[in-house]
């Protein structure tokens, strides 16, 4: 089974989540981790984890949707709800954004290391976002000395060197999509360490598309895996064996998520109920 390490499944009903979980498991996926990027995602995102099994939780304060520093108080609103339950098991979604427009560069610095120090006191793994700021974010982990507890750089879209300095870090690297359609990216997949990789679909509501089967699922990880066993020249198999063992040795085997991919089974072959047209969202949105 596959393992999507990243998705936003928060403003989507629990009717329609079922439906995103159902062509998930056709499709070879067993488990999605929906992350928090407001309090309010972060605490659905905790609530989707108890009505359905198949669902993990990140918490966390998102670098564009801050609107001042995070302070004492929010701190310790998000460490209960991470606490709440053993699902939660990341501390996501997190980071820096220099692109124009964010949210001052300060109020980020502060939330982004005041985020990787409760991810370290609760010793849970971090997933984050870097956009136009991969020096900064990467000097930021150094320094909070986030290569402590892990996690994973999401949504990468970055050069070999980043990619090598997060994996000296600790860090995994996270594919999803746009491995499909940039040949730059791909270059870099073809040199990734495989044992160094996790892959992801950012799902999340996709308005901007004109049909609503050509939004981003969870099942749509399968074709990031059959792209990565391509560049690599594996068998997707291996790439399914391979990254779903790497986010269990990033999250802990023996916790909840390593004991539901125990005992899951997987329904049938890949069975895709829709045919898109792998239209892909604007470079803009959010990753």
């Amino acid at each position: 089974m596959l393992i999507d390490t990243h998705t936003h499944l928060d403003s989507f009903t629990n009717a329609e989540v079922a439906g995103i979980l159902t062509r998930a498991r056709l499709a070879g996926v067993g488990a999605v981790i929906t992350a928090g990027t407001t309090e309010a995602a972060s605490q659905r995102a905790v609530d989707l984890t108890a009505a359905f099994p198949g669902v993990f939780a990140g918490v966390g304060i998102h670098p564009m949707d801050l609107d001042g520093p995070v302070d004492d108080e929010t701190c310790e609103r998000l460490r209960r709800l991470a606490a709440s339950t053993e699902k939660v098991v990341v501390i996501s979604e997190i980071g820096l954004d220099f692109m124009k427009g964010a949210p001052d560069r300060a109020a980020q610095y502060q939330a982004f290391r005041e985020q990787i120090r409760l991810a370290l006191d609760l010793r849970l793994p971090i997933v984050f976002h870097t956009r136009e700021a991969d020096r900064e974010t990467l000097r930021v982990l150094r320094e909070e000395r986030a290569y402590e507890v892990g996690g994973a750089m999401h949504y990468f879209q970055s050069d070999a060197a980043t990619a090598r300095e997060a994996i000296d870090l600790g860090f995994f690297i996270s594919l999803a999509r746009p491995l499909l359609r940039l040949p730059r990216l791909q270059d870099v997949a073809a040199s990734l360490p495989l044992d160094h990789i996790a892959l992801e679909t950012d799902a999340a509501p996709q308005p901007f598309k004109a049909k609503r089967e050509n939004w981003t699922e969870p099942r749509h990880l399968r074709d990031v895996a059959e792209k990565l066993a391509q560049i690599q020249r594996r068998d997707v198999e291996e790439i399914e064996e391979a990254t779903t063992g790497n986010v269990l040795r990033l999250l802990g085997a023996g916790g909840a998520l390593g004991r539901h991919v125990s005992s899951v089974h997987v329904v049938g072959d890949y069975q895709d109920e829709w045919h898109d047209d792998q239209e892909e969202r604007p470079s803009e949105e959010r990753g």
